[in-house]
């Protein structure tokens, strides 16, 4: 299974630099794709920062939900809820990799998350989860050229 990370949930579904690298991925996946209740919220919260940075309009980001909602209700994605055990995890990878690469604590609780779901496949835009990820020991998507 593969777990998608908010960044490249974000770019399936408001065009960005990344839009067109996120498309041609998830076309390419041969693996279940897992989102956690946490990502969900994080690009739901994503839809509605950009709302208020006024890069997109209301009707946008509503019509961007619209999509995601649908797809996660056609079985494109397997939304699961963000296990409690993801915490626990999340707390020993901080100790084994915050130090060394400096991550964020949401990307390490979705590095956990990803774990906890059973997936081995992490696909992120985020350069410093990338790392973590690998680290935790989950194969990764290749970074886009910038």
């Amino acid at each position: 299974m593969i777990y998608l990370d908010a960044s490249i949930v974000f770019s399936l579904y408001c065009a960005d630099r990344n839009s067109v690298y996120a498309t041609s991925l998830i076309a390419a996946a041969r693996a279940p794709l897992i989102l956690s209740s946490l990502c969900e919220f994080e690009v739901v919260n994503a839809f509605s920062l950009c709302i208020f940075r006024k890069e997109i309009a209301e009707h946008e980001a509503l019509g961007a939900r619209r999509k995601l909602d649908m797809n996660i209700e056609s079985g494109a994605y397997r939304l699961r809820p963000l296990p409690e055990s993801a915490f626990t995890r999340a707390k020993a990878l901080t100790q084994k990799i915050t130090p060394s690469i400096e991550v964020r604590a949401a990307d390490l609780l979705h590095i956990a998350a990803a774990l906890e779901l059973g997936a081995n496949s992490l696909y992120t835009l985020d350069q410093k989860q990338h790392q973590a990820a690998q680290a935790a020991g989950l194969t990764v998507n290749p970074l886009p050229s910038p």
